[in-house]
């Protein structure tokens, strides 16, 4: 790749200066995902700058997600992982009955490999939010249903349904693997044929620990989904507290202008 040179006479910093010659020549496709960035000592010595400077450009770039740091290899560009979530598609009953859980809708239209690990099944009294939610009252334990989902083996998401016991216990709900279909097409067959679902989206930095779970840089930020599904007597049967990766997503809506 061809490298710049720096407005010394500018405000900008020179490390920006340099993140932005960087970041420029990967959106260009100079520098495409695998391909290794210039060392510290490269950019030390074309720029002519400390090597505070040459780290604090490539921390920058590390920070937006778009490079990642390999103990004794260097730093390469990333390889973006692309779920596109159409909101209005996903939750169809005909994926159900064809077997697919919603992020096994994505994965057939986007084309990664799905994949779900750190699973974990239990049952507890549900925060203060999640029971209002479920309009549960005073009493009324949960199955929680906690899981991580990979795309290409890269963490991208990670998802908490909380279900009534009252409708989950003794099914396959509360088994690690609920069959095909997922969660939905089980409370279906329990007889909450679902009407639709609300979800609500926001976004914030994610906690030490999220971050950890995401395997996330410094600096990139988290999508929340907080979705519940309702039956078609009204009744709430489950929220979804969702944190996705905000690279690693595309939220799509189709909304009828009518």
């Amino acid at each position: 790749m061809h490298l710049g040179s720096l407005d010394r006479s500018g405000d900008r910093a020179p490390y920006r200066q340099i993140a932005d010659q960087l970041r420029a020549a990967i959106t260009r496709g100079e520098l495409v995902a695998g391909d290794k960035l210039p060392s510290e000592a490269q950019l030390m010595k074309h720029y002519e700058v400390a090597r505070m400077t040459a780290r604090q450009a490539i921390q920058e770039l590390r920070s937006e997600g778009r490079v990642v740091a390999e103990q004794g290899r260097g730093v390469f560009v990333s390889q973006p992982v692309q779920v596109r979530r159409l909101a209005s598609e996903r939750f169809a009953r005909r994926h159900r009955e064809a077997g697919l859980a919603a992020f096994g809708v994505e994965a057939e239209k986007t084309g990664f490999t799905p994949r779900v690990d750190q699973l974990e099944v239990s049952t507890a009294s549900p925060p203060d939010e999640i029971r209002d939610r479920l309009r549960l009252g005073d009493g009324g334990d949960v199955v929680v249903r906690s899981r991580r989902y990979l795309a290409d083996g890269q963490p991208v998401e990670t998802a908490v349904s909380y279900v009534p016991a009252s409708i989950a216990a003794g099914s396959p709900i509360v088994a690690d693997d609920t069959g095909p279909g997922g969660i939905y097409a089980r409370l279906e067959e329990l007889g909450h044929e679902l009407d639709h679902f609300t979800e609500e989206v926001s976004a914030r930095m994610p906690t030490a620990d999220e971050r950890r779970r995401l395997q996330l840089t410094d600096g990139v930020p988290v999508m929340v989904v907080l979705r519940t599904a309702y039956d078609t007597t009204g009744r709430p049967v489950e929220v979804c507290d969702t944190l996705k990766a905000a690279p690693a997503y595309v939220l799509e809506y189709d909304i009828p202008a009518r």
